[in-house]
């Protein structure tokens, strides 16, 4: 590639990563209402952005790439290996809802440390010019990348992991707004797991596939970012709306504090005789669908839900949903879990053996065994 092409395209990454890093840090708190979650994962992102963006400014002020494949290789891993770790603990963090355990969070130090040593190793014993192109320096490269690579690999594995779990609970209680965000983290974790497999291409290659590589990279780190700044605000509106609910249950009169003890007995009522018709035992029940099947509004099933010890639709319709297989496992002990599965709304056999063991602290077989 033309030095002068390099430099403009340089420039051109610093200048998308400044922007994206100042709207996270500065443009978005307004609209995260407190949300620890949100707000780490914000602070995630926004830190590999910056770091990409730092590598790209050392890049262009001091040329590394006119200088040889190696000046440039040091900078390139030991910047991208931090600038990928934040990025995949920030899907990783909204995936566990800020849960997230010792070894994830010190996966990423311990390969930059690793990587870095291996560098500094090979190039403390390179001879009289230390950044020289060297069978040793390649050595070297090739290795620090394999452990960048490892981590990024163990990343994504945790990530589709978790993917697969949220996206089983969704199955039975469809969120449109949540299986968004699933996509998102798909995305998200497909273009990381791209930038590990491609970084060859990015440390040792120059020309056009150098330039059609980072222009794959930048379009899948901005969709990252526009997706995940509209789930802030999506989020931000949703608490805002539920926030005005509440104030405005708290500003009622003594008339009309009577008429929500009226309201909460018609919505118990309403919740009983659905229950009663098995309406819950159907796969892809959503809260829209339960409210208009009761005839009641949304955001009073929502109010009244959070009065009561499940707090949310999806932990009361699981709650009578195991109530019913236990009943069904009484009657039926011949039954399989697939066929009690179906029954019950479950989508599909593991998800209902798991939820079931949740709830009652044995396996469905040694619920049968202990009647």
């Amino acid at each position: 590639m033309h030095p002068v092409m390099m430099e403009n395209f340089q420039f051109a990454a610093i200048t998308l990563m400044t922007l994206m890093t100042v709207a996270l840090a500065i443009w978005m708190p307004r609209h995260l209402n407190d949300d620890k979650v949100l707000n780490r994962s914000r602070w995630m992102m926004a830190a590999g952005l910056a770091l990409l963006g730092i590598h790209f400014l050392i890049q262009y002020l001091f040329k590394l790439r006119v200088q040889g494949v190696t000046p440039a290789v040091f900078v390139n891993l030991l910047f991208f290996i931090p600038c990928c770790y934040c990025l995949s603990l920030c899907v990783l963090n909204l995936q566990r809802q800020g849960r997230l355990r010792p070894l994830e969070w010190m996966s990423g130090p311990l390969t930059l440390l690793i990587a870095a040593g291996i560098l500094t190793d090979a190039y403390l014993t390179n001879g009289a010019d230390p950044l020289a192109d060297t069978p040793l320096m390649r050595r070297a490269e090739v290795t620090a990348g394999i452990c960048y690579s490892i981590m990024q690999i163990y990343y994504t594995y945790l990530q589709i992991t978790e993917m697969r779990r949220m996206r089983q609970a969704l199955a039975n209680y469809y969120d449109r707004e949540r299986g968004n965000l699933l996509n998102w983290m798909l995305y998200t974790s497909a273009v990381l797991a791209t930038i590990a497999i491609m970084l060859p291409v990015l440390i040792y290659f120059t020309g056009p596939i150098l330039v059609v590589y980072g222009l794959i990279i930048f379009g899948g780190l901005f969709y990252m970012w526009l997706q995940f700044i509209g789930y802030i605000r999506t989020n931000a509106a949703n608490s805002m709306r539920e926030a005005e609910e509440n104030e405005n249950e708290m500003d009622m009169d003594t008339a009309d504090a009577y008429d929500k003890v009226r309201d909460r007995e018609r919505i118990e009522e309403a919740a009983r005789n659905w229950l009663s018709a098995d309406r819950h035992l159907r796969c892809g029940i959503t809260i829209k669908t339960a409210a208009d099947e009761m005839q009641i509004p949304r955001h009073q099933l929502t109010l009244w839900l959070k009065t009561t010890e499940y707090g949310q639709f999806s932990n009361w319709i699981t709650y009578h949903r195991i109530e019913a297989a236990k009943e069904m496992l009484k009657q039926h002990n011949d039954w399989n879990n697939e066929t009690i599965a179906q029954e019950c709304g479950f989508n599909t056999r593991n998800y209902f053996q798991a939820v079931f063991r949740k709830q009652t602290g044995m396996t469905p077989a040694q619920y049968v065994e202990s009647l």
